[in-house]
């Protein structure tokens, strides 16, 4: 009897470490599937990196910086004067050939209801200038008196000479905001919020 189960014992062991390392990968495919499928809803809902390609957040934001878009506080409250917003092209910038999915960043400077207006080297919202210590230069064109449609809003880069936004291509709807900037990771001398 004693010999009966020793080599029954024998006879099952060569087949459990095969069994083993196969529960052991199947396991830490699970694992990394699972990882896959949190990261892109992650970066669906919650936030995604960015890239900076252009001088027109100068100085706030230069060609290279690499930033984190948060996407939920939108779901709560609508964008807010002086947000810096990353937002997908609307219509009237798709039929200048940018695409969908080449997305802009600019800082919200018109809520609805607002009247734009920019002359003598200012912005002025509801006939008052700005105190805008973040920009670049002071743009160098003149615009009339626009008054934000509900919806939508009036966005400009901080490089105001040097920015495609809405004094050139109109108002930016709120559906087409993806989220707001909100952590530069990347140059590591520059690591913080987005202010």
């Amino acid at each position: 009897m004693t010999s009966e189960k020793t080599s029954e014992q024998s006879q099952s062991s060569p087949s459990s470490p095969v069994k083993s390392s196969w529960k052991i990968w199947w396991d830490n495919f699970q694992i990394l599937f699972m990882a896959l499928i949190l990261a892109l809803l992650m970066r669906l809902f919650v936030a995604e990196p960015r890239f900076i390609p252009s001088d027109s957040m100068v100085s706030t934001l230069e060609i290279g910086d690499r930033l984190v878009v948060e996407k939920v506080s939108y779901r709560f409250h609508p964008p807010q004067f002086g947000d810096i917003v990353v937002f997908d092209p609307p219509p009237q910038l798709q039929t200048l050939g940018f695409t969908k999915d080449q997305a802009f960043i600019k800082r919200i400077i018109g809520q609805p209801g607002q009247i734009v207006e920019v002359k003598d080297g200012k912005v002025f919202v509801d006939r008052t200038p700005l105190k805008e210590p973040y920009i670049a230069a002071p743009p160098d064109y003149r615009m009339a008196p626009v008054q934000v449609p509900p919806g939508e809003f009036f966005v400009m880069g901080d490089n105001r000479p040097n920015s495609n936004d809405s004094h050139i291509w109109g108002f930016l709807p709120e559906q087409n905001i993806i989220g707001h900037a909100w952590f530069r990771f990347y140059p590591f001398d520059r690591i913080g919020t987005v202010r």
